[in-house]
């Protein structure tokens, strides 16, 4: 009886300890790269820094700086017109050319989705020089063009006119336009296949037309798709900065209207060297960001709920 008292104990120890066994190594990496710098990240937005070692306790003051600082409401402005941008012009869009390859009357269907989708491929820098030249003074493929079509009609026009001087959030979105249309059009051709026919039918014997039918049959079949694909496209626009930063050449551009709230991250952090300013950017960056997905959450809720 003694060796069974003694036998049982052991046994289950071994039991109990082996999931933990098996955990450990996720849990040393999320404890290494997550807990951990998440927990130096807080201590970090309470403190000012000048320099490697050179740090000063200040509590909430970068908070409270943070909030009257006109350069970060302006990057906040400058990022939702960004993300606005995004939203109503890109996803429209990258809805509409996956409507137009369900098409059945469509011919060289595979040739113009891989057309579509390869701006995708490309990297940010690559894309942010080709729209910087593009947009250019002079020398740049859209005033080039402008200047010798508009010529032919006897209408002069300047060669000297700044796009991107000018236009800063225009040229932004365009070059977003033609990286990230066709890689949502993905995600909405995907969800277009989960559309019942048998609806779509039974909707044209009712005698519904195209755009009823897109409403009240196609909509609520794509809705998860198009509101993941929504709350992809906020994040991704919150988070900025390759784009602005090659295309106007490591600079806000004029009058800080290309400045987001990842470039002035950017800025205080390594430019200025201030990484406890930086660090408090970052955390209203996350708060912004959770606040976007709670509300995308109840707003899926009162649809369900709805429905």
């Amino acid at each position: 009886m003694s060796a069974k008292a003694v036998a049982i104990p052991a046994s289950s120890a071994r039991s109990s300890l082996a999931p933990w066994l098996f955990l450990s190594p996720f849990l040393i990496c999320f404890g290494v790269f997550t807990v951990y710098p998440l927990i130096q990240a807080v201590l970090l937005s309470t403190q000012t820094t000048f320099g490697p070692g050179a740090t000063r306790f200040v509590g909430a003051n970068n908070f409270v700086a943070l909030f009257r600082d006109p350069l970060f409401w302006k990057a906040c402005s400058n990022t939702l017109i960004y993300t606005l941008g995004s939203i109503f012009i890109q996803l429209p869009l990258a809805l509409g050319l996956a409507l137009l390859l369900e098409s059945p009357n469509l011919r060289g269907r595979s040739w113009l989705r891989l057309v579509l989708f390869s701006p995708s491929m490309v990297g940010v820098v690559f894309a942010a020089m080709m729209f910087g030249l593009i947009f250019e003074k002079r020398t740049g493929l859209l005033n080039q063009l402008l200047h010798g079509t508009l010529g032919i009609v006897g209408i002069e026009w300047d060669l000297d006119f700044g796009w991107l001087q000018q236009h800063v959030m225009l040229g932004l979105i365009v070059a977003s336009l033609w990286m990230y249309v066709g890689f949502n059009m993905t995600f909405f051709a995907a969800a277009l296949q989960n559309v019942r026919k048998d609806l779509v039918e039974a909707a044209i014997v009712d005698g519904a037309g195209p755009v009823s039918r897109f409403w009240n049959v196609t909509v609520p079949a794509i809705r998860p798709v198009a509101g993941f694909v929504v709350l992809m496209s906020v994040i991704g626009s919150f988070q900025l900065f390759e784009l602005p930063y090659i295309m106007f050449s490591s600079s806000a551009g004029p009058d800080n209207r290309a400045l987001t709230i990842v470039l002035y991250l950017f800025q205080n952090g390594f430019e200025v060297g201030d990484l406890g300013y930086a660090t408090a950017i970052g955390w209203a960056l996350a708060v912004i960001l959770v606040g976007c997905t709670m509300v995308q959450r109840l707003l899926a809720r009162g649809e369900e709920a709805s429905a």
